[in-house]
């Protein structure tokens, strides 16, 4: 069942949007080479703690960290580690959400570690752009396919492959709601869009082919190919008019 969120509910999602919105932007000064992962987890919890709110994801299904932190070909889902150190040329997804009077954000970003190829700076970029194809159609009338239609297009007319296997949800009271939103898929397809709906839409893409399977830990998702990958997500909101990204102030690259 959709869910449709009112005012009350929609103010009380963007407070936890914005302080994820500003964490994730504020993470580049955090990013660098010899730095953790896991000390990248505990800043963003610090962080967190510091706004006096929660993790949405610490503890969700069991999971024992603030952020889930993927370098090169880990999908999403990453496991923070003080044993897992950046090196340079590394690309990094950092996905997370805060809570806020029992209502949810979530939203990813992947970043450079030092300097990187052409290749992995590419696949970055495609990735945050298919997301803002996608929402040209997160509007009212339009349907999830046409969202997933379009990033798909975008993605793979830039020569990478859509992950198939994890897709975007719905986002408020509970982290994964319904509808589920593929970054692939036939335009005109599933549920259709009407304001008071909250997405997070998530393109996931790979330089190689979108096979994945899933670590001995049980949760972090790699591609069997070992090929690169990149994770650019938003909660949004859908509305009578333009789609209201809740997550970013601003185009974050």
């Amino acid at each position: 069942m959709i869910v449709l969120k009112s005012a009350e509910e929609i103010g009380f999602m963007s407070v936890a949007c914005e302080l994820t919105g500003r964490i994730l932007e504020e993470l580049p000064e955090i990013i660098k080479p010899g730095v953790s992962t896991q000390e990248i987890d505990r800043w963003i919890e610090a962080y967190i703690r510091k706004n006096d709110m929660k993790s949405a994801f610490k503890g969700y299904g069991g999971f024992p960290a603030t952020a889930c932190i993927s370098v090169n070909e880990e999908v999403i889902h990453g496991i923070p580690s003080k044993k897992r150190i950046l090196r340079e040329g590394d690309i990094v997804s950092v996905d997370m959400g805060t809570i806020y009077k029992d209502y949810n954000s979530d939203a990813a970003r992947t970043y450079p570690v030092g300097e990187i190829s052409k290749e992995n700076q590419k696949l970055i970029s495609v990735a945050e752009e298919s997301f803002f194809e996608g929402i040209k159609f997160a509007r009212k009338g339009y349907r999830i396919g046409d969202i997933s239609h379009a990033i798909q297009t975008y993605v793979e007319d830039n020569g990478f492959s859509v992950i198939r296997d994890y897709v975007g949800h719905g986002v408020g009271r509970k982290l994964h709601e319904d509808p589920q939103i593929p970054n692939y898929g036939k335009a005109n397809h599933g549920p259709q869009l009407v304001p008071g709906m909250t997405l997070a839409i998530e393109p996931m893409i790979a330089a190689g082919d979108y096979d994945v399977e899933v670590l001995d830990n049980d949760w972090t998702v790699v591609t069997i190919d070992g090929s690169m990958t990149a994770h650019y997500e938003n909660t949004v909101l859908i509305t009578t008019g333009d789609p209201k990204i809740l997550t970013c102030s601003s185009r974050q690259k």
